[in-house]
Order: structure tokens, then sequence, then C-alpha cells
């Protein structure tokens, strides 16, 4: 029968909180940090369990910003890939420059062998499946593609995999017979599988060599955002590779190397201008640490993709881009 592990943040003192959780989120995953919004109203409820090959887990918490840096990936014992779905309130998932934001229900994946982010900006619960590279490999052939994409839980394939997950939980409260969980796990596996393969991206038909290129390319560019002179053609130089070899591997995406590269600075931005900590700081001087050298280029470009000044942004008039 299936065993599970309750860990709490409840009756500790806040000075202890974060060394506690941050202790039990890294042991049942891989290693991460918390960054609470207010560390002493902040609670914290993880629940977890193995079943055959996969971990399971169900993590409540409170608003919190968890990061999975350069630094833990080097620290990382197994490469897993992370199967986030949203079971109360909303996230956001960050990996490879793509931004998942999820609702009760839907789901999305994420990768340890490189940086990941994920945002709850209010309480929260989420579920999460830990499955290890190559059991995945053997269901889903290139995982690494689709991370960070949002899945719909409420139509179609992820629809009937939200909802699988969910009974297959409560079976496991009520405790699931070990002579089982081969089958349930594969059956999980083939679903999820399943639910990607309608995506185009798990439908590409590149090698394995250009997915592994660009995702080497990608983490390049998030690792140099604040480097000025980052360029398609810089990023090619230090790839060592051509600038039309570069465009070739970008030709599938949805934009170009430098749209890119503009794209994630103005995210970063705009991150920077909403975080409380950084009010102290002039709206030139976050936009010089993400790479752009002229405070009117910055401004027009960043009031056309969110539609107000950066400080208008600052002060919470946003529209949605």
């Amino acid at each position: 029968m299936t065993q599970l592990e309750t860990f709490t943040t409840a009756g500790l003192e806040p000075r202890r909180k974060l060394e506690f959780w941050n202790d039990a989120a890294t042991d049942s995953f891989t290693p991460i940090v918390s960054d609470p919004i207010d560390i002493r109203a902040f609670c914290g409820r993880l629940t977890r369990t193995k079943v055959d090959e996969i971990r399971v887990a169900e993590v409540f918490s409170e608003a919190q910003a968890v990061r999975h840096s350069r630094s833990h990936v080097a620290r990382t014992r197994e490469a897993m890939f992370f199967l986030h779905m949203q079971l109360e309130g909303e996230s956001i998932n960050r990996q490879d420059g793509r931004e998942a934001r999820l609702g009760p229900g839907d789901f999305t994946l994420c990768d340890s062998t490189r940086p990941y982010e994920m945002v709850f900006e209010r309480s929260n619960s989420m579920f999460v499946l830990g499955i290890p590279d190559p059991v995945m490999r053997r269901h889903l052939a290139c995982p690494e593609r689709v991370v960070a994409v949002p899945m719909c839980g409420g139509t179609g394939l992820s629809a009937l995999l939200s909802n699988f997950l969910r009974d297959f939980w409560r079976q496991c409260h009520d405790g699931l017979d070990s002579s089982v969980e081969p089958r349930i796990t594969h059956a999980i596996l083939d679903l999820v599988a399943s639910a990607y393969s309608l995506l185009p991206q798990a439908q590409s038909d590149r090698s394995s060599l250009a997915t592994a290129h660009r995702l080497r390319i990608v983490n390049f560019i998030e690792a140099h955002l604040g480097d000025p002179d980052l360029t398609p053609a810089r990023v090619a130089e230090a790839s060592k590779m051509t600038t039309r070899y570069l465009h070739h591997l970008f030709s599938n995406e949805t934009e170009t190397v430098a749209r890119y590269i503009l794209r994630r600075r103005l995210e970063e931005c705009s991150r920077a201008l909403a975080v409380l900590s950084q009010r102290g700081r002039t709206v030139t001087a976050i936009a010089f640490d993400y790479g752009f050298n002229s405070p009117t280029h910055f401004g027009r470009v960043f009031r056309a993709r969110y539609g107000v000044t950066p400080r208008e942004y600052r002060r919470g008039e946003r529209i949605t881009a």
C-alpha cells in the first residue's frame, strides 16, 4: 500500500520556516529555493509518496516564488521532468524563455536539468509528478521541446489526463495496492504522451541535435540578457555556429532570435518594475540591468508591448499584452 508523508510549517517560528520548507521541497523534488512574499504569514504543506518509478506530491502554500537556479542545476543528482498541475489557485511557470499560466486543472512540464521558476501570487495547491528522464523518454521522445507550454485541463486529452490524475491522487490517499502501481504509472505516462503529441512542437521533425543546439542557445541568451552587445551575431559566435544556421534553428519558432532577446529583456524589466524591493531604483537603471542602453528606445519598445509606459506600469496601470 502507498505510504504518504506530510511536512508542514505550521507551528514553526518564522526564522525556521524557510529552511525547513526548502529542505523538504528539495528532498522531495530537486534543489530549489522558496522566496515567500511574507515569511511571517507564510504556511506550507507538502504531502508526498512514490508510486513505482514516479514521485507524487501535493503542495499547498501561501504566496511565494520558487526558483531552480543554475547553481541548483549543478547540484541536481537526477535528471527529472516535473508535471505541475494546478489544483486550486493560479501559478506562473517559466523555463527556456516560455511562460505557462495555470488555473485549476491546467498543467505544464519543466526539466530539472535547466533553470526554471514558479510564481504563486496567492495561496494555492499544486499536484506534482516527478518523472525520471529515462522513464519520460520511453513515452515522449523529446520532452524538452514542450517545457513551460500551458496545457488546458478543460478540454480534450489534457482534460482526460487532468481528471485521471485527480482520481489517482484520491486513490493514493485511500491506499493504493502496490501490485497495480506499474500499470497505473504506465497509464499516466501514456496519457501524458497522448496529451503532448498534439502539440506542433512535439510533432516537429527537427533532429535531436538541432533541438540540443537550440536549448544551448536559449540558455546562453538567458544567462546574458544584461549584456547590451547580445545580438544574434554574438550568440552565433559564442555558440560556434554561423549566424545563418542560428536563424535556421529558430525558423520553426514563433519569433526570431532578435525578437526572442527583446521579449525576454522586456519581461524581466516588467517583473523588476512590479517588485516592491526595486522601488528605490530608477526605471533607467532597471532597463540598463537588462541590456538596454537607451531610455528612449526602452520606453518605446516597452509601451509597444505592454500598452503603457514603464512608469505607468510601475504604478499598476497595466494593459494585458
